[in-house]
């Protein structure tokens, strides 16, 4: 069903779509594992298949944040500006680890490294602080879509960026400013904008751009927020 519709997406997009993601439940208890395909197909999504995930908010030390466009290969939202970093933890071992959130902060180092080119030494485990969890749906057209138990992630550090083509179509550093008029200009639909950057933004990220020195006041390790 889906293939048909895959004519846009690069082949290191379809081979990641055999990924195996996490399967939850709404209280993000895991119940099993499936591909990263069946995860973002709109039909299984309507009958209830959710999976975990994560999203990153990198800030640099003049406490801007930085916003990529996703590349116009991808299988979800091609061409919007979004987050940081967004991506899933795998089902394996190191990354299934719940203590502390590790297996997912894990996974936030791999992607980073991986779509944002952020070189090994650079970036590590302690700098990727978990935040809390929200829980939403988005369709990105009549087959594709999500449907995420997502943890967000907090990274503020001065980093080398070096984007994978096939992730990032760009990227750059805004102010809070900056980023509300990003999504004003998607609300009058002048650029695509992700539904969970808004999300993250609205939700979250005016109430903690103000306290980045302390932002640990805003933890919420126990709560999913239903968005």
């Amino acid at each position: 069903m889906g293939e048909a519709n895959l004519n846009w997406v690069s082949e290191l997009q379809l081979q990641r779509l055999e990924e195996m993601l996490i399967v939850v439940d709404e209280n993000d208890k895991v119940i099993g594992a499936d591909t990263k395909r069946n995860c973002h197909l709109n039909e299984n999504i309507e009958k209830g298949l959710l999976h975990r995930a994560f999203s990153v908010v990198l800030f640099n030390t003049e406490n801007k944040l930085l916003v990529q466009q996703r590349s116009d290969t991808k299988v979800t939202f091609p061409g919007y500006f979004t987050d940081s970093c967004s991506s899933h933890p795998l089902c394996n071992p190191a990354e299934l680890e719940e203590r502390d959130a590790l297996g997912v902060r894990r996974a936030a180092v791999r992607r980073l490294q991986a779509e944002l080119g952020i070189p090994l030494e650079q970036i590590s485990l302690e700098d990727v602080v978990f935040m809390t969890i929200y829980h939403y749906k988005a369709k990105s057209d009549r087959i594709w879509g999500e449907h995420e138990i997502c943890y967000l992630l907090l990274v503020r550090k001065n980093v080398t960026v070096n984007p994978d083509p096939s992730e990032i179509r760009s990227f750059r550093y805004l102010t809070q400013g900056e980023l509300e008029d990003l999504l004003e200009r998607g609300a009058r639909g002048e650029v695509k904008v992700t539904p969970w950057l808004r999300t993250i933004a609205e939700k979250f990220l005016y109430k903690w751009w103000p306290h980045l020195d302390t932002v640990a006041q805003f933890v919420e390790h126990h709560k999913i927020h239903r968005v």
